[in-house]
């Protein structure tokens, strides 16, 4: 395949992965969820994995079995370091494996690789040349000028995602040191009031009045989910973070509470 063509599949295949982890949901919840890391109707790691294959493997859409463990071997690993860099970059984990046989650090299992592997091998026997057939369909002139419009899109919504995890990162920051501002306050006038050492009410009502500044804050920061917020977590309800545990579990409770109390 030329690199346009090359690009066009990526998006294609995005496409479909992003459609069929959304009937999934939509099947399992009764309801549509945008399970995609992005906003826009594209799932990245289905449009490189597949790609992967079509590129390293389809000179073996003849062989059968060298086809599926190659398939597994190789979705596998992007699987594993999608999830790693995920994590290392956002300090988030976005799905947990952890309670399947065989896991390996909650980021892949011998289950879904095979899932995949069975998932290739449709791919390559049948869905590929399909797909080739609507790319070669499109008149040339067209490809490149769509892959750039495509392009385009997928950067700013790459920007913009990427953007609104960072201010979650910092919202869970903020909450986490208000949280234990607060508990250094109460174990300080608690321990002050025991050793009679505060024997003015002023002083120990300008803690309390802090404490309560603190708690206002936290509450105000847990009001205000952004949209991205609540599609992430939405998206991704066995999300963990790794830093800041706690606060993105109340945030969960609270986003889910308020959408409870809407329906």
């Amino acid at each position: 395949m030329k690199i346009e063509e090359i690009i066009l599949c990526f998006f294609i295949y995005g496409f479909l992965g992003w459609s069929c982890e959304v009937a999934f949901a939509a099947v399992k919840q009764r309801k549509f969820i945008n399970r995609g890391f992005l906003n826009g109707p594209v799932c990245p790691i289905y449009g490189f994995g597949v790609v992967s294959v079509v590129i390293l493997l389809y000179k073996y859409r003849n062989n059968t079995m060298v086809l599926f463990i190659s398939s597994v071997v190789l979705v596998t690993f992007l699987e594993w370091l999608t999830g790693l860099l995920l994590e290392k970059i956002f300090h988030h984990r976005w799905w947990d494996y952890s309670g399947l046989p065989f896991n390996i650090k909650g980021y892949v299992c011998p289950l879904f690789s095979i899932i995949w592997g069975v998932a290739c091998l449709i791919i390559i026997k049948y869905l590929h040349p399909f797909v080739l057939k609507i790319v070669h369909w499109i008149p040339e002139i067209f490809v490149m000028p769509i892959d750039i419009c495509l392009c385009i899109n997928f950067i700013i919504d790459i920007v913009v995602t990427v953007t609104e995890i960072l201010k979650l990162n910092l919202k869970l920051k903020n909450m986490k040191e208000i949280a234990e501002d607060m508990r250094n306050l109460s174990a300080h006038l608690g321990d002050n009031l025991s050793r009679n050492v505060i024997n003015s009410l002023e002083k120990q009502e300008t803690i309390r009045q802090k404490i309560e500044d603190y708690r206002e804050k936290y509450k105000e920061l847990l009001r205000h989910p952004s949209y991205t917020d609540r599609r992430i977590l939405k998206a991704f309800p066995k999300m963990n973070s790794l830093r800041y545990k706690e606060q993105l579990q109340e945030l969960k409770e609270f986003v889910e509470k308020k959408r409870t109390d809407k329906n």
